[in-house]
């Protein structure tokens, strides 16, 4: 994975989450399960990419993520939605809830 790939992926897809995470992050590995099952759940259509940040520390400069665990959502190719180390999910779903569905009717 290379940061031009990943930017055209998201201009690409009609929506994609990009979840940033590291080796040794407790909470990213807690996280990550549970937030990809809301999201499989709530909106199958939006793809999700993990992106460790040892391993492309460019891309998480690219996309300014200075903490893990961060999720970054794109909506028509726009960033819509980040939330960073505490996640409310349920909060995260409520946001996304109203634009997904008026983006994919």
């Amino acid at each position: 994975m290379n940061l031009q790939d990943l930017q055209d992926r998201i201009a690409k897809e009609t929506g994609l989450m990009l979840y940033f995470w590291g080796e040794h992050c407790n909470v990213c590995h807690a996280l990550q399960p549970k937030l990809f099952d809301a999201f499989d759940h709530h909106f199958p259509k939006i793809e999700k990419i993990t992106v460790d940040v040892g391993e492309h520390p460019d891309i998480a400069a690219h996309y300014s993520v200075f903490s893990i665990p961060t999720a970054i959502v794109f909506l028509g190719g726009k960033e819509f939605a980040r939330v960073s180390r505490n996640v409310s999910i349920p909060a995260l779903v409520d946001q996304l809830k109203r634009p997904y569905e008026l983006l994919l009717s």
